[in-house]
């Protein structure tokens, strides 16, 4: 059982002042790791958020990342409560950033990350630099050669899939630790560590069945979900059948898990799914693009409820019901994405341009019109950052310009910022 006293042992140990993080020197890590194990729940709540921009800013692990990962294990299995739920959390940022994240649920291979890792290690990376400084001639080149030598040869990364992997190995060490946190008493501890065991295929084996054990007997309705959408990115389809019965649940969140973690197992190759059984999780998709988004909802896709919708359905095999609740989700769908999901649903909704002269926006379809109006309703700043939507658009026989597509579904030009 780990104590008070166990929760940091070691923490001096560390060689901290030579490790780096995101600005600089990582000998203030120690505070704030002591901070988390106080009462002071201002204090902790500060140190956190230090901890996420310095060891896990804009998602970039660093030097520093993976030593900190003993110490927040403990504080999660431990320490104060008001400090475990955002220990499990800092060790899932740590472990997988967002984008990562998309590429595990889109069946990534973990393997092919440790190898681009170990292709970009100091002991590779090492002789290549000291070919160069051998043959460079200018003084302040040979200076940063040299710098960034001395850097490899003390064992650093300079490379983000390296610093990545040894963050994430490091936290997959301590998940067997943790899966004891799937009990715990506090219910967002018991999502939180459900989110973070979606990201860990190695340990499916282990992690599915405890997690289709949370699922069975949890009663908050976002771990339960948590749980079951976890399942899905970690599954097979062989689970779809034992998914199934949560397509009943009273809850509409939870139903709405179930259909998540069913499709998600429908997306690999090789999956041979009964095709009455997605048509129910693909109807349950369906009728969640049209409602509000549940509050409050799950970790995944940062919280963009429909957003999480409208991609899984763009990754199902292309039905008018499952495009039709893609244009549902789209006003509901955070800004910086809105144009993507659009621009990919696009070619299906208009599939054929639209003739000249371009008929009334009223007389669109539905989905038809969901998209437009989504698009036209994006400020000026999200659509120039879609870059060629404008080209998208014009392909399908639709307005050109972000004015013009205000102007064709009835909005006024004012209002276009951001």
């Amino acid at each position: 059982m780990i104590t008070y006293e166990d929760l940091l042992a070691g923490l001096d140990e560390v060689d901290w002042a030579n490790l780096n993080h995101a600005y600089g020197t990582a000998e203030d890590v120690p505070g704030h790791l002591r901070a988390l194990r106080g009462e002071d729940e201002q204090a902790q709540q500060k140190a956190f958020a230090d901890l996420f921009d310095h060891l896990a800013h804009q998602g970039h692990r660093c030097q520093a990342s993976p030593y900190a990962v003993p110490f927040l294990a403990r504080i999660a299995l431990a320490g104060p409560r008001s400090a475990r739920e955002d220990a499990v959390h800092l060790l899932t940022r740590l472990a997988v950033d967002w984008d990562e994240e998309r590429e595990i649920i889109d069946g990534t291979d973990i393997a092919a990350w440790r190898a681009e890792a170990a292709e970009n290690s100091p002991e590779k990376l090492l002789p290549l630099f000291e070919e160069d400084l051998a043959t460079e001639q200018d003084e302040q080149r040979r200076r940063n050669l040299q710098s960034t030598r001395d850097w490899l040869a003390a064992g650093n990364p300079i490379d983000a899939r390296d610093c990545s992997m040894r963050s994430y190995d490091t936290v997959l060490a301590e998940l067997p630790t943790l899966f004891t946190l799937l009990d715990d008493e506090n219910p967002r501890v018991r999502t939180r560590t459900a989110y973070l065991l979606a990201w860990f295929p190695e340990l499916a084996d282990t992690s599915v069945p405890l997690l289709l054990g949370l699922a069975a007997h949890e009663q908050d309705a976002v771990a339960q979900a948590t749980s079951l959408v976890a399942v899905g990115i970690l599954g097979t389809t062989a689970l779809a059948g034992t998914l199934a019965a949560w397509l009943n649940a009273e809850d509409g969140l939870v139903r709405w898990a179930a259909a998540t973690a069913i499709a998600q197992t429908s997306r690999s190759e090789d999956a041979e799914l009964d095709a009455a059984l997605l048509d129910r999780a693909v109807a349950e998709l369906a009728a969640a693009a049209v409602a509000p988004a549940p509050v409050p909802v799950t970790d995944y896709h940062q919280g963009d409820f429909h957003g999480h919708t409208a991609e899984l359905l763009l990754a199902l095999p292309p039905s008018p019901t499952a495009r039709a609740a893609v244009a549902a989700c789209l006003p509901s769908i955070n800004p910086w994405r809105r144009a993507y999901t659009a621009k990919a649903v696009l070619p299906d909704l208009f599939p054929s341009p639209l003739p000249d002269p371009r008929p009334d926006y009223a007389s669109l379809p539905r989905p038809q019109q969901q998209l437009l109006y989504a698009l036209a309703d994006l400020g000026e700043g999200w659509w120039n950052s879609a870059g060629d939507i404008g080209e998208n658009l014009t392909a399908h026989g639709l307005p050109a310009t972000h004015a013009e597509l205000r102007a064709y579904v009835g909005l006024p030009s004012e209002g276009c910022g951001w």
